[in-house]
């Protein structure tokens, strides 16, 4: 959204602004700039979700966010073997102005107030606490983040300028694509375009037989990982929105959402070739 379509929703009880970098599955990207702005002006709370595009391709604190998350079982654990995810703070809020900061955790630096309170109330009294085999795969994923990521994203381009002129797919969704609307902001915030992209086929093309008839292509609900992933959008992650939710978000019935990994690209083109016709 715009940082005007996000002043225009905040109410007098509103405390928090929460985006994505990439939205998912439509690969929008919203103003992230703008809103900083405008958090920090009304003294909000900004969250900004990194996970599509992780710490390598973009920092969050640029754009003035309080805090960051990230699904660490996607692209910084990258192997699809662990789930876990973490928060960050900027250290960009100042958290004496949050008014629902417990009166226990107001000891110390303020800046230590909300993170405190976030460990004390999601770890302890709520259990959502890392186990140590998930922390171990996690933290070895996350020494090879810029090398899977930039073959990941160098692949996702390769594969949306494949699919953006093919006859037998009706739109392709990908920030690295020039016709992307947000295109010129993706250039300004982000290393790299991600490795997300999705596309809508044709009526000549059934989407559970476009992904059976694809091999290094696995069909999976998962994203960030080394292997390339696709997943029909509408008939499983979208289904419960129902029809009307999903046309107002831009989800076609025909949609397929890619995660894209290391592979060899040939691997990749020849597999959605066999998969659409060439």
């Amino acid at each position: 959204p715009s940082s005007d379509a996000v002043s225009a929703a905040i109410k007098s009880n509103t405390r928090a602004v929460f985006v994505e970098t990439i939205a998912n599955p439509v690969t929008q990207i919203a103003d992230m700039q703008g809103i900083g702005d405008l958090c920090e002006s009304k003294g909000l709370v900004y969250i900004v979700d990194n996970t599509m595009t992780s710490p390598h391709l973009f920092k969050p604190k640029s754009v003035k966010a309080s805090l960051t998350v990230n699904a660490l079982t996607k692209y910084i654990g990258g192997h699809g073997n662990a789930l876990g995810g973490a928060i960050t703070d900027t250290g960009r809020y100042s958290w004496d102005k949050y008014p629902n900061i417990i009166d226990t955790y107001k000891e110390g630096q303020v800046a230590f107030w909300g993170i405190t309170q976030i460990k004390k109330k999601g770890l302890r009294d709520m259990g959502a606490s890392l186990g140590p085999e998930a922390a171990h795969h996690l933290a070895v994923g996350s020494e090879t983040l810029p090398l899977r990521l930039d073959r990941a994203c160098s692949n996702a381009l390769e594969l949306a300028k494949y699919c953006d002129q093919h006859p037998h797919i009706r739109n392709t969704f990908y920030p690295g694509l020039e016709s992307h609307p947000q295109h010129e902001r993706a250039q300004q915030l982000f290393r790299k375009f991600g490795a997300i992209f999705s596309i809508d086929l044709t009526d000549e093309v059934d989407c559970f037989d476009f992904l059976n008839k694809m091999d290094t292509v696995i069909a999976s609900s998962n994203l960030g990982d080394n292997r390339s992933l696709g997943i029909p959008v509408a008939h499983t992650i979208f289904y419960e929105m129902g029809a009307e939710r999903r046309a107002s978000m831009g989800i076609a019935d025909s949609m397929i959402r890619f995660s894209i990994g290391i592979e060899e690209i040939d691997d990749l083109l020849q597999d959605f070739e066999k998969a659409l016709g060439k």
